[in-house]
Order: C-alpha cells, then sequence, then structure tokens
C-alpha cells in the first residue's frame, strides 16, 4: 500500500500583524509594532502550498482561527456586544488586544503532534493539540485547532484525537515544532523524536537562564503514552539551553528531520553522541539506515543559523530517492549560510537541491517554511479518508487566492486592531472559508 507525508500548511490568518508577543523570538522581537500586510502574507504561503503541489507533493491546508478572540476578553471582564468589547480592551488593556488578535496559529507545527498508524498501539492515526501554555496569545488556539483537525480528520476508524494537556507550566507542549519523525518509509513502523528544553520535575537537568524552555520532558512523555507508542519507538533528547538562549525556542530552529536522515546543528541537543547513537540503534532495529548531517558552528554560527531560518527548512524525499530542502530567501541573504548549503547540495549525499521561496511576513514574525506546515503521514487508504476539501488542488489554490484578495487587507497597524469593522471582515472572510474547505462550523461565532 502506497503511504504519504502529507504537509498541512496554516493559511496566514486575516488579522496577521507584528505584536511583538514572543518573548525568545529574536524576529518576533525585533519587528514589533511594525505593519504589516496580511494580503500578502497569505498570498506568501499559498504561493509556498501550490509550488509543492506542482512538484508531486500531497499538500493540505489548515484554516486559521478566528480573530480577534472576543470569548477570550470576555473571559477577562470586557462586557457587552462585541463592538464594546474591542472598543474597551483597546481603551483599557491594549496588550490584550493585541493578544486576542494574534495571528501565530499560521505556524501550525505548533498545532498538535501527529503519530502515524504504523507507529501506535491501535493502527489509527493520532493528534494531540498543543496547549500552547508558555504564551497566552497562543494557549487560546487549542479549543478550535481541535475542532477544525476533527473536521479535517474525521473518521473514527481511522483518526484519534486527544484534548491538549492540562493548560500548566509542568506540561508546556509546543505541538510537532519539538517532534520529529524518522523511518524508512512513511507506512512503516518508525522511531518518534521528542526533544524538550526542561524537565518540570527533575532539577538534575539544566535549564536556560535567559529565555523559557517551553516543551517539558513530562509532556513530551505524556503525547507518547497517549498516542500508544512503543519504548522502542521513541527517543527523548534535551535541546541545548545554551541555543535556547541565542533564540532557539523551538527544536525546529536547530534541527530538522525526514525519512532517515537528521540535519542537525552541532550545538542543537545535550549529550548529542548518545542522542545518535540511540537513533541508529533503534532505526536499525526496524530495517532502517540512520544518518545525520551535522553542521559545524564554525562553519554556520547558531546566531545565523537564527538569523536565516536554515533550519526551519522543510526536508522532502522525492521519488528518485533524493532529498529537497526548502529553505527562505533569508538563508540565500546570509553569504555564510549560502556557501554552506551549496557544499551540501554539492557533496553527493542525500539533500540534492535547494529551493527557496519569500515568505518574509511569516519571517518578520519569527516563522520560516517548517513553522507554517503541520507533517503527516498518511497510508493511502487514510489519505482517502481525510476531509478532501482541505487538499490543495489547483482550482482551490485559485478559490483561496480570490478568496484571500477579497477579504483581506494589505496594511495592518497596531491602531487598526482597534476597528470593530475587523471583526466583521475577519467572521465574514472565516465564514466562507468553512464553506470553501468544507468544514462545517468549527469557529465559536458560528456555534454560539
Amino acid at each position: 500500500m502506497k503511504s504519504f507525508e502529507v504537509n498541512f500548511d496554516g493559511l496566514v490568518g486575516p488579522t496577521h500583524n507584528y505584536g511583538g508577543l514572543s518573548f525568545g523570538n529574536v524576529a518576533s522581537q525585533s519587528n514589533s509594532q511594525q505593519a504589516s500586510n496580511p494580503r500578502e502574507a497569505a498570498l506568501q504561503g499559498l504561493e509556498k502550498m501550490k509550488a509543492l503541489m506542482d512538484m508531486g507533493f500531497v499538500q493540505g491546508v489548515l484554516a486559521p482561527q478566528e480573530r480577534p478572540d472576543v470569548a477570550a476578553l470576555r473571559s477577562l471582564g470586557f462586557g457587552g456586544t462585541d463592538a464594546q468589547v474591542i472598543e474597551k480592551a483597546a481603551k483599557e488593556a491594549m496588550p490584550l488586544l493585541v493578544a486576542s488578535c494574534s495571528a501565530s496559529s499560521m505556524w501550525v507545527a505548533n498545532a498538535a503532534t501527529v503519530s502515524p498508524s504504523a507507529d501506535t498501539a491501535d493502527g489509527r492515526v493520532h493528534f494531540t493539540a498543543a496547549n500552547l501554555n508558555c504564551k497566552f496569545h497562543r494557549s487560546i488556539e487549542h479549543p478550535t485547532t481541535s475542532r477544525v483537525l476533527g473536521a479535517m480528520f474525521a473518521d473514527p476508524e481511522h483518526f484519534a484525537h486527544h484534548a491538549a494537556l492540562p493548560a500548566v507550566a509542568q506540561f508546556g507542549d509546543e505541538g510537532a515544532a519539538n517532534h520529529t519523525r524518522f523511518c524508512r518509509s512513511y507506512g512503516e513502523a518508525g522511531v518518534e523524536f521528542f526533544v524538550y528544553g526542561r524537565s518540570a520535575f527533575d532539577s538534575r537537568y539544566p535549564a536556560p537562564q535567559k529565555y523559557p524552555a517551553r516543551q517539558t520532558l513530562e509532556a513530551s512523555q505524556a503525547v507518547a503514552r497517549l498516542h500508544g507508542l512503543s519504548d522502542a519507538g521513541v527517543v527523548f533528547a534535551q535541546q541545548n539551553p545554551a541555543v535556547i538562549d541565542q533564540g532557539v525556542f523551538h527544536n525546529d530552529v536547530i534541527a530538522v528531520g525526514n525519512g532517515e536522515l537528521l540535519f542537525h546543528h552541532q550545538d542543537a541537543f545535550l549529550n548529542t553522541e548518545h542522542v545518535l547513537a540511540e537513533l541508529h540503534g533503534k532505526l536499525q532495529a526496524r530495517g532502517a539506515d540512520f544518518q545525520s548531517i551535522c553542521v559545524p558552528r564554525d562553519q554556520v554560527a547558531v546566531e545565523d543559523a537564527v538569523r536565516s531560518y536554515l533550519f526551519n527548512s522543510q526536508l522532502l524525499s522525492r521519488a528518485d530517492g533524493s532529498m529537497l530542502l526548502i529553505v527562505p530567501e533569508e538563508c540565500r541573504s546570509n553569504p555564510r549560510v549560502w556557501q554552506y548549503l551549496q557544499s551540501l547540495t554539492a557533496s553527493g549525499g542525500p539533500v540534492r537541491e535547494v529551493k527557496v521561496f519569500d515568505l518574509k511576513q511569516s519571517m518578520q514574525n519569527g516563522g520560516g517554511p517548517a513553522c507554517l506546515r503541520l507533517r503527516v503521514a498518511l497510508k493511502e487508504t487514510e489519505l482517502a479518508a481525510v476531509n478532501p476539501g482541505v487538499i490543495m488542488t489547483p482550482a482551490l489554490y485559485g478559490t483561496l487566492t480570490r478568496w484571500v484578495n477579497t477579504h483581506y487587507r494589505d496594511a495592518l497597524r497596531e491602531s487598526d486592531l482597534a476597528d470593530p469593522q475587523l471583526l466583521l471582515e475577519c467572521r465574514t472572510a472565516l465564514d466562507e472559508l468553512t464553506q470553501i474547505l468544507k468544514l462545517g462550523a468549527v469557529y465559536p461565532f458560528q456555534i454560539n
């Protein structure tokens, strides 16, 4: 039976703005308060989706959140009509209004952790929505995320959905941004690689001193249990606290993996030799030939990796067995990173080609190509059970492009978030989107 790795890219929301809300994310903080262009951001994302579809990859779409999140503002004591809630929040607590308007759900690598059916005890694809507990503006996402994923992967014969972990610091869970799966082929049992920043209950584990470690060991272990993963099929590794303090807020900013290959920076992990040995041993037991490409710090410094998002790239398997690396334009603009990539593709190794995409709107807010997609490995029968409305086709690309051009603004500043008309524009757009993607009622304004 055929199997596929499907990339479901997040569709950028109509309130895409630079709020500078993510402490520890260098790009997010450095571009705070600049004017954004939601229309351009959404179109850049759609262009990447179409390009991958045109290259023969199965590509999907994941809908954005409803923003502003009026219900979140109501829970914080703002009352009246929806327009009055927004007006009061803007007057009394503008930072809360900015947080309720965040379009960070576009980075669906944080939406959930996904385990393919070949790895799970019950033979179903398992999803656990991430609680994103470290940041308020993201912690309010998982209820809608769960409904959207449930509408996309609805058949209980093939798919199992778990609620987000308890919303406390000890179980901080950032989803697939700290999770990678290795395998010989997507339909065969693999090894799931969980990377954490700290332990919540064991003080022997070192922790970063400047920026928060968002993923805990205990959260990763809980997800593995929920998904019914075997000890032989998991590896837990600690991220290097020193690189977290340099702006590596998720593992996907310093490492990326696919198939039998891990592409990582020399300083990505603690106890790197032990981690690689465990991955090699467990994959070898499953018939896979694990490989790793380590990028030396004397060729690419951590600072260059963070600024260029070299590792926040998509590593894709092609039909001929080689791999393609999808990187942002910022990699080409960094001489040291670009020189390394040229030598990488010329080396005769598994990565044979690099393709560059302009994702400036996303990059300025701290997310690159890997942030924009949730990877779901599916067998042929499971792909057939996915809601067909969310699978990218030339027709859907055309429809979504027209939808964006109709409903999105081409400039958005913080002051614009206080405009009640923006909420009406967003709800009108999302109501139409759920019909385009055949999702049904998934947003609070459609349900309440």
